[in-house]
């Protein structure tokens, strides 16, 4: 029986020609190519955005009768201590008291491009705990088009006083200011129970809930069987 194999040239290496020796280029050793380092300058445009690709054409490794390939660079955005990028629009998350809530407050944003934004707001247009507000135009440049932005976007987060912060007198003085209370019917009759509020975390209630819930269970298993529909 006869068997034929197919295995690559020692000696070409499978190119189908061999070089003589003293007819090899000095820098390549007769393999057609050499090694380069290259430095290639990526340009990034204003609104250019995270994943985005920056092709280099015909840059890529080269090889003898080969088209060569691209460079292809995609792009990484960084997170930022301040702005959050959607598209082309920027957030952040301002942290105020509940007096600039209540009475007004004005603070400086420091753009992107090193500019200062003054940001007012005037008494009595109350700001609440997570309301949004808009700054036309102070967004991300879009790419390809960098005189037109985005928005930028506030979001509020109202900082309260700690607990006993004022005075019995000075409270008095605060609730004259604010509108008036809704009006309190105290219900007659016995069912009527006073109960106190407590500081608790979230994961408190769960835990209790499950506590029960797994009580509940471990008395359904060590009891006998309950009571059942009769069947019809």
């Amino acid at each position: 029986m006869t068997r034929q194999f197919q295995s690559r040239c020692p000696t070409c290496h499978g190119q189908g020609e061999t070089i003589n020796e003293k007819d090899k280029c000095p820098k390549c050793k007769g393999k057609k190519v050499v090694n380069e380092t290259k430095i290639l300058e990526v340009h990034i445009d204003k609104g250019m955005r995270h994943q985005q690709n920056i092709h280099f054409k015909g840059e890529g490794d080269q090889q003898p009768d080969t088209q060569p390939g691209d460079v292809i660079i995609v792009l990484q955005q960084k997170l930022h201590d301040v702005f959050q990028r959607t598209d082309d629009d920027l957030l952040m998350v301002h942290e105020i008291s509940l007096t600039e809530a209540l009475c007004g407050f004005e603070f400086i944003v420091k753009h992107l491009d090193g500019r200062d934004l003054l940001v007012r707001h005037p008494p009595g247009e109350v700001i609440k705990p997570g309301d949004l507000k808009g700054i036309l135009g102070e967004g991300m440049p879009q790419y390809k088009n960098p005189f037109e932005k985005g928005n930028l976007y506030i979001k509020f987060d109202v900082v309260f006083p700690e607990n006993n912060f004022a005075t019995e007198e000075q409270m008095k003085q605060i609730e004259s200011a604010l509108p008036p209370r809704p009006a309190f019917v105290m219900p007659t009759g016995e069912d009527v129970e006073e109960v106190n509020l407590t500081e608790c975390t979230g994961n408190e209630g769960g835990k209790g809930r499950q506590e029960a819930y797994a009580s509940d269970d471990e008395e359904h298993m060590h009891a006998g069987p309950g009571v059942q529909c009769a069947h019809q």
